[in-house]
């Protein structure tokens, strides 16, 4: 049987490799994500997209070399045309505003590759549940099944 497709939104590595905020959710959001990468990651089959290589090189050299190491390994899917056609949609219907056009990419990549999981801390333009079925719509009327949009909290499995 083979594992569930789980796409990794930058939001993982970054929370995996910033230092420790002294904001207690945001630290144990850290620690939820560091607990779900060492202990239920090898349950699905991780996926990034070029879009998310390109955000983690982004600042800090010694903190995006960190969230790079953290990418190794991983399959790097394309921003082929249907991944695109989703992308202009999101932005288009203003689902996804254009300040955030990577959030439409990433949704694009993941549905476009038939991935079973999206997975990100994301909560403004991502999961988030007042666009969530605006966002299935719009996968639908490409021809996608939108996947299931979560955060490492919603993903343990016991």
């Amino acid at each position: 049987m083979s594992l569930p497709r789980l796409y990794l939104e930058t939001t993982i590595p970054s929370y995996l490799t910033a230092r420790r905020s002294r904001d207690l959710q945001l630290a144990a959001d850290q620690q939820t994500t560091e607990d779900w990468w060492n202990q239920h990651r090898q349950h699905y089959e991780c996926f990034v997209s070029p879009v998310v290589v390109d955000e983690v090189a982004r600042g800090d050299a010694a903190f995006a070399a960190a969230r790079m190491a953290k990418l190794t390994g991983l399959p790097v899917l394309s921003v082929n045309d249907a991944a695109q056609e989703l992308t202009v949609r999101l932005l288009a219907d203003g689902i996804i505003p254009a300040i955030a056009a990577d959030d439409a990419a990433h949704l694009g990549v993941a549905a476009a590759h038939a991935m079973d999981f999206l997975l990100t801390w994301n909560c403004k333009h991502i999961n988030n549940p007042h666009l969530i079925r605006r966002i299935e719509r719009a996968c639908a009327t490409v021809g996608f099944a939108c996947p299931i949009i979560c955060t490492p909290a919603e993903l343990m499995i016991p």
